[in-house]
């Protein structure tokens, strides 16, 4: 494993972390049976004016595993989650756990046809969403005649809370579509029911979560129970949480940074993990001010907007002595501005979906260097357990300094891609993950990311491929040919530019192929600007070439 006995930072770092750790608990459902007996009358959730507490959760999740029982769904049968970042996401992910299942995390930005492959390729049985989204989205794709989806639970963001902040609720009423059962109906239905323990291990499936690979197709990341567990406690001995300490989940939770640094490490201490349905400065703001949490992990966007929402203070962030952030890059001064209105340094955390979070991060209470060539902030060092190769094309270590791409082996990489073999054994030879990105390691240990090998699109910390963007717009008739790139935005790190060329005798508007490709795609993958050329540059032998396109000015 990485030593860190000769690195300048151990010096820095008061409580000295050593290279590993033995995980305390095997499987996810350990880690919440756990936390129902150390503290049950805890609050596990609050979400905006009302809690529900660890013996509460417990009861609601293993009525929802009994009523995942009744519908005949058998062990390793798996259940989407097309939700927000509501207490149903946390019913549904442990009831799904105790009914021996795996759950697939689903993005409630994505639409129908996003939807369809997903829930196509997990091969899901059941599916629990939000009313509206199934009014507005699944309705259709649950209805098609090669769907496997035989359950259909819904609920309301209104659900256990009485606030309906209008900020992020408005417009909302709750009700049950037809064809569909009411989660909380559910819930109290089978409250007398009990549910036999399934015998989860380690290896078991714990969660899909959907990334996206060279060929631009979603692949379903095997995030194991044992990814699940190790991690989480790598957030809680590495940033020193406490029991009792809260957690907020500005991350979403379908993403692997919001699954683990917010649900399982809560449970995992046990603390209250703070909710308030979706990311809006001025909400979030508030719950902060309310339920005075210590630890949360955000896109450095997030963080931005929240020191811009109207009213904040340094003060209102008192309470927030342990920030952490992730899924885009931090500039040096945007990281020194944030400092000074959260009264807290916010150190980076790297990793991917395919490392279930975090891989790299800098230690509480240092700060990252900069690189002085190239300017970057590090995205810090190796966690526990885990090597780290910068390699180069051929897979050999390159020295310090040196840029190669980044080679990760440890307890927290993921087994494989869902029933994609032949991706598994490139990304994953001999489960080391080539991740695609590049970068270097300095001579005192410091991991620095510069570029990525991949064309992959980071906005807000969001990962967009550019061919789908691309096979969206091709399904114009206008479109002859489309290359997409992702250029620099301030605010969002980066966003989405297309460049199209037109069919011939057909004519289009940039604004009505932003329109269209916004109709069928989540908000955070449509181009926000499209440019038209006559023709698309291209190599001699046709490819055409997104570097020359990325490097277009203005």
């Amino acid at each position: 494993m990485t030593s860190y006995a000769d690195r300048p930072w151990l010096a820095r770092y008061e409580a000295g972390q050593p290279g590993d750790i033995t995980p305390d608990y095997a499987t996810g459902l350990d880690i919440f049976r756990a936390a129902v007996a150390a503290q049950p009358q805890m609050d596990a959730i609050r979400y905006f004016d009302q809690s529900i507490s660890f013996t509460e959760l417990d009861a609601a999740s293993t009525s929802f595993a009994a009523a995942l029982l009744e519908h005949d769904l058998q062990r390793g049968d798996r259940v989407g989650l097309y939700l927000q970042n509501d207490p149903a996401f946390l019913i549904a992910l442990i009831g799904t756990w105790k009914a021996g299942c795996a759950a697939v995390a689903i993005n409630p930005m994505n639409k129908q046809r996003e939807l369809s492959y997903l829930l196509g390729d997990s091969g899901a049985v059941a599916l629990v969403c939000l009313d509206d989204l199934y009014d507005q989205v699944a309705k259709e794709v649950i209805s098609a005649p090669d769907s496997a989806v035989r359950l259909v639970v819904t609920c309301s963001a209104l659900d256990h809370q009485s606030r309906s902040d209008e900020r992020v609720l408005g417009g909302t009423v709750k009700h049950t579509p037809e064809g569909t059962l009411d989660l909380d109906t559910l819930v109290a239905q089978f409250a007398d029911r009990s549910v036999a323990d399934p015998g989860l291990t380690p290896d078991d499936l714990a969660v899909l979560t959907y990334t996206s690979g060279t060929t631009g197709q979603p692949k379903g990341a095997i995030n194991t129970h044992a990814n699940l567990a190790f991690n989480a406690q790598t957030y809680r001995d590495w940033i020193h949480l406490k029991a009792g300490d809260p957690v907020i989940a500005i991350a979403p939770l379908f993403h692997i940074t919001g699954l683990v640094a917010g649900v399982m490490t809560a449970l995992l201490l046990p603390a209250p993990l703070v909710l308030f349905h979706r990311f809006e400065p001025g909400v979030a703001l508030d719950a902060i001010r309310e339920h005075q949490p210590v630890f949360t992990v955000a896109a450095i966007t997030a963080f931005l907007a929240l020191s811009n929402a109207p009213g904040a203070t340094p003060e209102d962030f008192a309470s927030l002595r342990t920030l952490y952030s992730g899924g885009a890059p931090i500039a040096p001064a945007m990281a020194d501005r944030l400092e000074k209105i959260f009264g807290a340094y916010i150190h980076n955390v790297y990793g991917l979906t395919e490392t279930t979070s975090p891989s790299h991060a800098v230690p509480l209470g240092v700060r990252a260097p900069v690189d002085p060539v190239s300017g970057a902030l590090s995205v810090g060092v190796p966690v526990y357990n885990t090597v780290v190769r910068v390699i180069d094309d051929e897979g050999n270590d390159v020295p310090p300094g040196e840029v190669g791409e980044f080679a990760t082996s440890g307890p927290q990489v993921v087994a494989g891609y869902w029933q994609k073999p032949e991706a598994t054994a490139s990304s994953l030879p001999n489960g080391e993950l080539r991740t695609g990105d590049v970068g270097f390691m300095n001579e005192d240990g410091w991991y620095f990311v510069v570029d990525r090998k991949k064309d992959m699109i980071n906005a807000s910390g969001y990962k967009v491929w550019p061919r789908e963007v691309e096979d969206v717009l091709y399904t114009h008739p206008a479109v002859r040919e489309a290359a997409v790139v992702g250029v620099p935005d301030e605010y969002r790190g980066e966003t989405v530019r297309a460049f199209v060329s037109l069919t011939d005798g057909q004519t289009v508007t940039p604004e009505e192929l932003v329109q269209f490709a916004k109709e069928q795609m989540a908000a955070y993958k449509y181009p926000r600007e499209v440019r038209i050329l006559e023709e698309l540059p291209k190599t001699v032998t046709g490819k055409i070439l997104r570097r020359e396109l990325r490097d277009t000015n203005g």
